[in-house]
């Protein structure tokens, strides 16, 4: 007869944990420990610690100007365009990737046949390197030899050069990042989507929910909570650090409509050799990224069903 009673486990078991010696476990942990101080803290604190000198590369020796730097952004017009069109670029891409991504999964995850070909199509941007990718669309977008212009000169409508019209190079912009980021997207929504158990879908017709909007918005998408938040997230920073893409096709053009904030702060680095015044910036920047990145976290983990 089989007993119910739970079977102890034995003492070697439980002093697993208590035999394993202090100087292994320190032994092992110190080599990635080291790693990250080496490569993430160590650089954030010099670079802190720089924003706060009047430190010019090549200078043979640094003068503490305290929040100076700090204080000179405040009425830096470049650095206030280059930050609203950040927050500009931001606020495009990530609902776009996002919206985009899950209608993506979505239909992919309706069809019958060929899910694993539109899923690997829809990556496939994604594998691509971000200076080639901005090489191409410079190319199909240019206001005079792109195809998508002389497209729309055989059609006799008016030529639309995206990247030197000033209203228009930001939205330019995100479009490219929005098209590279959603395939990221769609697979992450994906997985999530196969999670979902399928006796809910009959629990929800059985209650009377027989379109697909309806279920989808009353059990699919409360159960993506945990992906969706963590897609938000992502593509927020992802969005955040552009630069690639600027400094390839428009190279804060046409007359700074298109600088960013990383793109700001390399200038004033690598072409002004002002390093004091490129650590405040990206102190800036970095500080602004973990805000969003928390008040989002903490935001959506509210409206989280996991």
């Amino acid at each position: 007869m089989p007993s119910d009673v739970a079977v102890p486990a034995s003492p070697r078991h439980r002093r697993l944990g208590a035999a394993i010696p202090g100087p292994l476990v320190a032994g092992l942990v110190a080599p990635a420990a080291l790693l990250i101080v080496l490569t993430v803290i160590a650089p954030i604190a010099v670079m802190i610690a720089m924003s706060f000198t009047g430190y010019r590369l090549g200078d043979s020796s640094i003068a503490f100007v305290r929040l100076e730097n700090y204080t000179e952004l405040v009425h830096d017009r470049t650095f206030r365009r280059a930050l609203w069109n950040t927050f500009l670029y931001v606020a495009m891409v990530t609902p776009g990737s996002v919206l985009l991504g899950l209608f993506l999964a979505v239909l992919i995850d309706g069809l019958e046949h060929g899910q694993k070909l539109y899923r690997l199509v829809f990556f496939l941007p994604v594998t691509a390197t971000v200076v080639a990718m901005a090489m191409v669309w410079k190319y199909l977008l240019h206001g005079t030899i792109g195809p998508f212009n002389l497209l729309l000169q055989g059609l006799g409508l008016p030529v639309l050069d995206v990247f030197g019209n000033r209203d228009l190079v930001v939205a330019g912009l995100a479009a490219i990042n929005i098209w590279s980021l959603a395939g990221f997207n769609m697979v992450l929504f994906a997985a999530g989507l196969t999670a979902v158990p399928e006796e809910l879908y009959d629990a929800a017709a059985i209650d009377g929910m027989e379109s697909r909007v309806d279920r989808f918005a009353n059990v699919t998408l409360p159960l993506l909570g945990p992906t969706m938040m963590f897609v938000i997230v992502t593509s927020t920073i992802t969005a955040f650090k552009v630069f690639d893409t600027v400094a390839v096709i428009t190279r804060g053009g046409p007359r700074g409509a298109s600088d960013v904030l990383l793109y700001t702060s390399y200038l004033e680095g690598f072409s002004y050799f002002r390093m004091g015044s490129a650590a405040a910036m990206t102190v800036v920047f970095l500080a602004i990224m973990a805000v969003f990145a928390i008040v989002q976290a903490r935001i959506l983990d509210r409206k989280v069903h996991y």
